[in-house]
C-alpha cells in the first residue's frame, strides 16, 4: 500500500532546521521520562544522529540523511525511511514517524511510550 501524500521539497536550511528540532524533541521527551522516573533511556547525539539506549541494552538510532532529505530510524523491528510530505514525515506505506517511533520504543521498553511532534 502506498501513501497518496505528496513529498514536500524543502530547502537545505529548512530540512536541517526541521530535523534538528525533531531530534531535540525526542531528546526532550526522553529527559522528561527520566525526570518523572518513568524509564531511564540513555541518549547519545552526534550531529544528525541520535541513539536511544534502552534499559535492556536495545537501541533505536535516528539519523538524518540531508542528501536524500530523509529521516531514518533503525530499531529492533527494522529500518525505516521517512520523507517530508504535507507537513508530516511518512514512510512508503504512509506510516507517520512519531507513531512508528512510539511503537518501536514501546516494544523495546516493554511499556507504553508516546512521542509526539512539538507544536
Amino acid at each position: 500500500m502506498s501513501t497518496a501524500a505528496t513529498t514536500t521539497p524543502l530547502s537545505d536550511l529548512e530540512y536541517r532546521r526541521i530535523t534538528s528540532a525533531i531530534l531535540s524533541n525526542v531528546e526532550a521527551a526522553v529527559d522528561a521520562w527520566l525526570e518523572a522516573d518513568l524509564i531511564d533511556i540513555d541518549t547519545r547525539r552526534s550531529g544528525g544522529l541520535l541513539e536511544l539506549v534502552f534499559p535492556n541494552s536495545s537501541h533505536i538510532v535516528l539519523n538524518t540523511q540531508p542528501p536524500l532529505q530523509e529521516l531514518w530510524m533503525a530499531a529492533r523491528s527494522g529500518g525505516f525511511h521517512y520523507r517530508h510530505a504535507e507537513g508530516r514525515w511518512l514512510d512508503r506505506e504512509g506510516r507517520e514517524f512519531f507513531e512508528a517511533l512510539s511503537a518501536c520504543a514501546s516494544e523495546q521498553a516493554g511499556q507504553g511510550l508516546k512521542f509526539a511532534p512539538a507544536h
